[in-house]
C-alpha cells in the first residue's frame, strides 16, 4: 500500500507541474445538496453564466448533514430551463454557451442517504457511476469535483475504483481528480482523506461559519464597503429586471452563495491558476499542510470531525491592505486598515467577482452594445522573467485593450504571500501601465509574484489580471 501511494504521489506531482494545462478549460462535476439552503440555487445561477468558460461535466443532486434523506434534482432542472431562455442572448456576448438540453442531460442523482450509509458494495448511484465514466474518458485534463454539500457520491466512486480497477489504473484515475469541498458536510469527507492520502483535496475542516476560508464570500467585514453582498445590491443587479435566470435567484436565508468559492478559481481571469491553490485567486488561497487539530474549532457542525492524518490544501493567511480611490492627485491610495487572516484571501477579490457576475446577468437580456465586457490585459514581456540581484527591470501592459472602448485603470502590486521573497516591494506609482523596479539583493534564488489588476470604467467596472513571476538570482 505504501508503494501504491508513493507512486500515486509521484504521478500527481508530475501532472500538477505540467505547464500545458494553463490555457485549457477546467472540467468540473458539481455535487449539490440543492434545497438544503437557497445558496445552492444561487451558486448554480452564477455557474451557468460561466458555462462557456468552465466545462461542466455533471451536476449531481446529493444529500448533506442539512438534508440527509432526500435529493432535489428537479430544482437543478428548473434553473437550467431558465438558463435555456437566455442562452441565445448570452451568445451575443461570448461564444461557447452550451444549450440547456446538453446541460440537462448532465443532471444525475446521488443516493438519498446520509454520508457513509451510501458508500460500499451495492451503493452505486447515477452520480457515482457518472464520475467514474467521466474519469475514464480519453482526456488528460484534471477533473474537478466541486462539492457544495455531502461528498459520499465521490466516496462511492473512489471505493469502487479501488475495488474493481487494477492498481495501475486506479492510480491513473485518482491522480486526475481535484476536490474542492465546502467544509465537511457529511462523514465521508474524512474517510476519503484518510483512505486516499494523495488525493488533491481543498477543505476548511471544523467550524463552518467561524473560521472557514470560503465564508469570506459572505462575511461582513468591518471597515470595508460590503455593499456588493447586500440584499439591495443583489435585488438590483441579479434578481430583478434580469430575465428568467435572475428571477430564479432566491433571497438569502443564511449566507449568500456559500458554495460559489468551490468553483470561482476555475474561471480563467488571468489571476486564477487552479493547479496552484497557494497562488491565490477568486476562490481564496490555500496551502498544503497537516493542520493542528488542537487549533481546529469543533463547533458549528453536526459532522464529527477528527485530526487530519495527511496534508490537505487548507487555510492560508494574507496580510492585506486594500487600495482606495483617491479624488485628487494619484487615483489610488492605501487604506489605513490592514487585515491578516485566511478569509481575506477570498474577500479581497469580492467586488471584482460580484461586478463580473452582475455584468453577465446583464448579458441575459441586453444587446452587446449596451453591456460591459471585461478588458484584455496584454503584457509587453513574458509572464516569467529572470533578473539578477540589483538589476533594473520593468513591468509593462501598454498593449492592453478593452472591447467596449472603455478607459482603463492599472494597478500593479507585489503579492508577498505567494512569493519566496517575503519583504514588501514598493512600486512607486503603481497605477500606470509601466512600473520600473530594481531587483532586491538576494543571496539565493528567489521568486516574486507581481499582479496586474486591469479595470475598465464601464458599468459595472470589470477587472482582469496578469501574473508576472520574477525569478531573482544572485550575481
Amino acid at each position: 500500500m505504501k508503494t501504491f501511494y508513493l507512486f500515486l504521489s509521484f504521478c500527481l506531482v508530475g501532472y500538477i507541474q505540467s505547464p500545458a494545462q494553463s490555457n485549457q478549460k477546467n472540467r468540473v462535476i458539481i455535487l449539490t445538496d440543492i434545497e438544503a439552503d437557497p445558496d445552492d440555487t444561487q451558486s448554480l445561477v452564477r455557474l451557468l453564466l460561466y458555462s462557456n468558460q468552465i466545462e461542466i461535466k455533471g451536476i449531481v443532486a446529493t444529500t448533506s448533514c442539512w438534508q440527509q434523506n432526500k435529493i432535489a434534482p428537479e430544482s437543478i432542472t428548473r434553473v437550467i430551463q431558465a438558463y435555456g431562455k437566455v442562452q441565445p442572448n448570452l451568445l451575443k456576448h461570448e461564444a461557447g454557451f452550451p444549450k440547456s438540453e446538453e446541460l440537462a442531460s448532465l443532471i444525475k442523482n446521488g443516493l438519498p442517504v446520509y454520508g457513509m450509509q451510501g458508500v460500499g458494495d451495492g451503493k452505486d448511484s447515477q452520480g457515482s457511476e457518472w464520475i467514474i465514466k467521466v474519469l475514464e474518458e480519453n482526456d488528460e485534463r484534471p477533473l474537478w469535483v466541486s462539492v457544495w454539500g455531502g461528498v459520499n457520491t465521490l466516496a462511492q466512486s473512489l471505493d469502487k475504483i479501488q475495488k474493481t480497477r487494477s492498481k495501475k489504473e486506479a492510480i491513473r484515475l485518482i491522480s486526475k481528480l481535484r476536490v474542492y469541498t465546502i467544509s465537511d458536510q457529511d462523514d465521508s469527507g474524512i474517510w476519503i482523506r484518510n483512505n486516499f492520502p494523495d488525493l488533491f483535496y481543498i477543505v476548511s475542516p471544523g467550524d463552518y461559519y467561524g473560521t472557514a476560508t470560503w465564508t469570506g464570500i459572505n462575511s461582513y467585514i468591518k471597515g470595508i464597503d460590503n455593499s456588493t453582498i447586500s440584499n439591495s445590491w443583489i435585488a438590483q443587479n441579479i434578481q430583478q429586471d434580469h430575465g428568467p435566470l435572475g428571477a430564479e435567484y432566491p433571497d438569502v436565508a443564511w449566507g449568500v452563495e456559500g458554495d460559489t468559492p468551490a468553483f470561482l478559481s476555475l474561471i480563467p481571469n488571468g489571476l486564477n491558476e487552479s493547479e496552484h491553490p497557494e497562488w491565490g485567486g477568486w476562490g481564496g488561497r490555500y496551502e498544503l499542510y497537516t493542520p493542528d487539530f488542537s487549533k481546529t474549532k469543533k463547533g458549528g457542525s453536526i459532522v464529527t470531525i477528527a485530526p487530519e492524518t495527511r496534508a490537505i490544501w487548507t487555510h492560508a493567511v494574507d496580510n492585506y491592505t486594500p487600495y482606495l480611490f483617491k479624488e485628487y492627485g494619484r487615483t489610488v491610495k492605501k487604506d489605513t486598515l490592514s487585515f491578516n487572516d485566511n478569509k481575506a484571501t477570498l474577500w479581497r477579490w469580492r467586488d471584482d467577482f460580484q461586478n463580473d457576475f452582475a455584468a453577465r446577468m446583464d448579458w441575459c437580456l441586453v444587446p452587446y452594445a449596451k453591456a460591459n465586457h471585461p478588458p484584455v490585459p496584454v503584457l509587453s514581456h513574458p509572464e516569467r522573467l529572470t533578473v539578477k540581484s540589483g538589476e533594473n527591470f520593468s513591468l509593462d501592459s501598454f498593449k492592453s485593450t478593452d472591447p467596449d472602448g472603455d478607459n482603463l485603470s492599472y494597478l500593479w502590486f507585489h503579492y508577498p504571500e505567494e512569493s519566496s521573497y517575503k519583504e514588501k516591494i514598493a512600486l512607486g506609482a503603481e497605477n500606470v501601465h509601466i512600473v520600473n523596479l530594481t531587483a532586491p539583493i538576494v543571496e539565493k534564488k528567489e521568486t516574486i509574484h507581481f499582479i496586474l489588476k486591469l479595470s475598465d470604467k464601464g458599468t459595472p467596472s470589470l477587472s482582469r489580471y496578469k501574473r508576472v513571476i520574477v525569478t531573482v538570482v544572485p550575481k
